[in-house]
């Protein structure tokens, strides 16, 4: 862990839950540390498991409503040009737009568990203008398991957090399978609804 990722981590803590949410906001940091980091606040006893994961849930939420917004307002030529300073480049939107295109709405939640696609699926939502209030019910759906596993891993870990990355692999591996699987369910479901219509 860089001293760098490590400072603004210690800075975070002193905000207890706002710290957690603004970590989340930000995206300066991987979300799983920086819920790991709020798992390890709570073995410490600094702050509680059902405050870290609702402060997880509005601070990850509130992260997809930026770039929902970004492409709702600004589309691909806002991305094309600022996208890197978000850490968003034109494979990631490409490799988004495919999947909301072939899937439709619904894997706005199953993204959520797909590395690289997890976060630039908020922007083809945006694009699409997909309705707000859906765009933040499958988020906050998605959010909700995401911040338990991390957060409950960061406190079973504790003082070794750092190793979340290690550690979390063959947790997320199972989340990653079934998004894939609701995904092609979805998919199929789709098809065939368009089908008989």
């Amino acid at each position: 862990m860089s001293s760098f990722i490590t400072s603004i981590l210690d800075f975070l803590t002193s905000l207890g839950y706002l710290g957690i949410a603004l970590g989340l906001m930000i995206e300066i940091i991987p979300s799983e540390i920086v819920l790991a980091y709020g798992g390890y606040m709570i073995s410490k006893g600094m702050i509680s498991f059902p405050g870290a994961v609702i402060a997880g849930i509005i601070g990850g939420t509130v992260a997809q409503w930026f770039l929902y917004w970004i492409g709702a307002y600004g589309g691909r030529p806002f991305l094309q040009k600022y996208g890197k300073y978000l850490f968003i480049h034109d494979k990631h939107i490409d490799l988004a737009e495919n999947w909301f295109n072939k899937y439709g709405a619904g894997v706005v939640f199953s993204a959520r568990f797909v590395p690289v696609v997890r976060h630039a699926i908020s922007i083809p939502a945006g694009i699409a203008k997909m309705p707000f209030w859906k765009f933040t019910s499958l988020t906050v759906l998605a959010m909700i398991p995401w911040s338990i596993l991390f957060i409950y891993l960061g406190g079973k870990l504790g003082e070794n957090w750092a190793n979340i990355e290690d550690v979390a692999s063959k947790y997320t591996l199972p989340f990653v399978v079934a998004a894939f699987v609701i995904i092609v369910l979805y998919f199929v479901f789709k098809r065939t609804r368009t089908k008989r219509v």
